[in-house]
């Protein structure tokens, strides 16, 4: 008996062990990225919505979980762990049905979504101490995360935003 018992013993420390040997598990310095989706993104707030020119011609709107949407209306910085802020984007373009309408071309509406139209920014200063404390993510329109390569340029994006927690929108009351 009790030497069944070593072994069960020894078979967990050597599961935990390598756990923790595994990229990102435990290691803030080596996980940065946030590979799923998180659930019920779609029912959070609006914190704002913005309109990007140049190469990326898109009309988002930015999200916030309660925990993100709370510290953004009280002005805390940095934000807590457990915020998530999610970014989804459409291309821009004209709506010929409204612009019939108006007489002249001024009304623009959310077109097909670009290639990667669904981003989050999750807060865990422990995890993702490497990047501010943040984990970056992108995901295409059938739910795949973005590769690895794309993933490097978030962090170096926002860390000229650095004084504001790394974070580019503000909350739009």
């Amino acid at each position: 008996m009790k030497r069944g018992t070593y072994v069960l013993v020894a078979i967990a420390t050597t599961a935990l062990a390598a756990a923790f040997m595994v990229p990102g598990a435990g290691h803030g310095d080596q996980e940065v990225f946030v590979t799923t989706i998180p659930s019920g993104y779609r029912d959070w707030k609006l914190v704002s919505v913005a309109h990007e020119e140049g190469n990326l011609n898109d009309i988002r709107a930015i999200l916030g979980n309660d925990i993100a949407v709370n510290a953004y209306r009280e002005g805390r910085l940095p934000f807590p762990d457990g915020a998530v802020i999610a970014r989804i984007a459409w291309t821009y373009v004209p709506s010929e049905e409204n612009n019939k309408v108006f007489g002249r071309a001024q009304s623009f509406v959310a077109g097909p979504p670009p290639e990667w139209y669904l981003q989050f920014m999750v807060k865990d200063s422990k995890k993702y101490a490497a990047t501010g404390g943040w984990g970056y993510a992108q995901f295409d329109k059938d739910g795949r995360p973005a590769p690895e390569a794309k993933m490097k340029t978030c962090y170096p994006c926002h860390d000229p935003i650095k004084s504001r927690d790394y974070v580019f929108t503000k909350y739009t009351p």
